[in-house]
C-alpha cells in the first residue's frame, strides 16, 4: 500500500484516537480483589478497641492515632518471620497493622503466603511485580493490603488496613496547627 504523506498522517491519528478512546474505556484496576476480605487482621476485627494490656505495649500516642506492639514481639506473618509489628488505632477503633521485614526469601514467603490467603497476583495496572521496587495490592470491600519491597536495601513494608477509615486514618496523620491566640510569625 503506497500512501501519500498526507494520508499516513491521517492514518496515524486515527489509530492514535481509537487506541486513546479505547483505553479511555477501560476501568483502571490498582488491585488484585480479595478472594476472601479477612475483615480484620489475624482475628481481631476491625474497629476492635484495644489499650495497654499484658500483651500489647502502647508505643505510640497522639490524640487520634494510637500504637501497640506485642510485648513478647512480632509474631510470623505465616511462614515468615518480620522485624516488626505495629497495630493502630484511629479514634480507638483499630484501624491498620503495619509490618516491617527485610530479605529477598522472606519477601517472597510473604508474597506466596497473601495470594494463598487474598489471591494470585495478575498483572494489571498498579501491580509491579518485578524491578528494584515491588509493588502490590490486594483490596477486599474492608480490607486492603499494600506491600512494597525495595531490592535496593532489600527491605518491606506493609499496610494490612480498614478501607473505609485508610483515608480518616492518613488525614489523622497530618495534625492541625496549633491555636497560638492569634499570633503569626
Amino acid at each position: 500500500m503506497n500512501l501519500y504523506p498526507l494520508q499516513r498522517l491521517r492514518l496515524l491519528f486515527t489509530v492514535l484516537i481509537v487506541l486513546g478512546s479505547s483505553s479511555l474505556l477501560a476501568p483502571p484496576v490498582d488491585a488484585v480483589p480479595m478472594v476472601k476480605d479477612p475483615k480484620g487482621f489475624e482475628g481481631i476485627p476491625w474497629g476492635a478497641t484495644f489499650s495497654e494490656t499484658a500483651d500489647f505495649l502502647l508505643v505510640e500516642n497522639s490524640p487520634q492515632i494510637k500504637g501497640y506492639e506485642l510485648k513478647q514481639g512480632p509474631p510470623p506473618l505465616g511462614p515468615a518471620k518480620v522485624d516488626s509489628m505495629r497495630f493502630l488505632t484511629y479514634n480507638g477503633e483499630f484501624a491498620r497493622v503495619v509490618i516491617r521485614y527485610q530479605g529477598k526469601a522472606t519477601h517472597d514467603q510473604i508474597v506466596d503466603y497473601f495470594q494463598s490467603l487474598y489471591g494470585p497476583l495478575d498483572r494489571t495496572p498498579g501491580q509491579i511485580a518485578k524491578g528494584a521496587v515491588q509493588q502490590l495490592n490486594w483490596q477486599g470491600d474492608e480490607s486492603e493490603i499494600i506491600l512494597t519491597y525495595r531490592s535496593s536495601t532489600d527491605r518491606g513494608i506493609i499496610f494490612f488496613e480498614h478501607r473505609p477509615t485508610a483515608l480518616k486514618f492518613s488525614e489523622g496523620l497530618m495534625a492541625p496547627e496549633p491555636d497560638l491566640g492569634g499570633a503569626t510569625y
